[in-house]
């Protein structure tokens, strides 16, 4: 799997970096058949947006999971920005387990259509 991190408007830190490796380093077991092949990338992209907000601070997380047939996405908002990064990650995790059902339940009509 790889992983492709950006940060847009911030400074990428070597804690961020290192924070956002080892959660979605956690997916790699749920992609390793994806990992075989080397058709799992995810991108990750995060941001500190206050230009358009007018209190506080507030952060932006985003990630982009590519898989054969199927681009998964998911984006989070949130005033601490390790908390959006934990709530994509867990998104993420939801929706991978999704589409492996869904082709593996394509699988099985296959197979019993060919019987």
């Amino acid at each position: 799997m790889r992983l492709n991190i950006l940060a847009t408007g911030m400074e990428l830190t070597p804690a961020i970096r290192t924070y956002v490796e080892e959660k979605f380093m956690m997916l790699e077991r749920i992609l390793r058949h994806y990992e075989t092949s080397g058709e799992a990338t995810i991108h990750v992209e995060i941001s500190h947006t206050t230009k358009h907000h007018r209190h506080g601070n507030v952060f932006y997380a985003e990630a982009n999971l590519k898989l054969p047939g199927e681009v998964l996405r998911v984006e989070n908002n949130n005033t601490d920005l390790y908390s959006a990064i934990d709530k994509i990650k867990d998104t993420l995790k939801n929706d991978i387990i999704k589409y492996k059902n869904k082709s593996e339940s394509k699988v099985v009509r296959r197979t019993l259509r060919e019987k």
